[in-house]
């Protein structure tokens, strides 16, 4: 059965469970609730493992802090022997509007430090991944609040909706490939 790593980036905590940057884990308990599955604590993770059309996939949320999501990314690759092209990152985009999914091949880690963390733990920038656009509608010096502050309720109204488009796409990655799952989401 072919395996498959899914990684939602965000930081663990109360704090941050409800802020833009935690997006990738609200995607990928998005993808576990919807499959029926229940994440548990892992080495690194919370790790839930479900299956989709024949695909098994491991979901991981790392537990390291998003600076350091390259441990638990490594740690995961390694232990359950997938293929750094079998793996997904979801990760949060400023350069894109609130809502849009970007699925690509590879790419810089744009500044991101959870992108960055992997990147240099793996030593490649060669992996599928999906931004979840979170838009940049800041004051110039107020990045970092904004990422780590929550949803406004305009955001709020539509926000379900498109973290479950999100979580069906990456299923349609496990078992389309990559190129389809692209042509298919980038569009919606």
């Amino acid at each position: 059965m072919a395996k498959f790593l899914i990684v939602g980036l965000g930081n663990i905590g109360d704090e941050y469970a409800e802020t833009r940057h935690n997006i990738g884990f609200k995607i990928a308990e998005k993808l576990v609730s919807e499959a029926g599955g229940i994440f548990s604590s892992g080495r690194y993770a919370d790790v839930a493992e479900v299956k989709h059309k024949g695909k098994s996939l491991v979901v991981l949320k790392p537990t390291t802090y998003m600076n350091l999501s390259g441990k638990a990314v490594n740690y995961w690759l390694q232990a359950e022997k997938i293929k750094v092209e079998h793996m997904m990152v979801l990760v949060d985009e400023l350069a894109l509007p609130f809502g849009k999914i970007r699925i690509g091949p590879k790419g810089s880690d744009g500044g991101h430090n959870g992108l960055k963390s992997i990147q240099e733990t793996i030593g490649t920038n060669q992996y599928p991944r999906l931004r979840f656009g979170i838009s940049n509608e800041f004051n110039k010096g107020a990045q970092v609040n904004y990422v780590l502050g929550t949803w406004n309720d305009e955001e709020l109204i539509t926000l379900q909706d498109r973290v479950h488009v999100a979580a069906e796409s990456v299923r349609a990655f496990t078992f389309m490939g990559l190129e389809r799952c692209m042509n298919q989401y980038n569009t919606k």
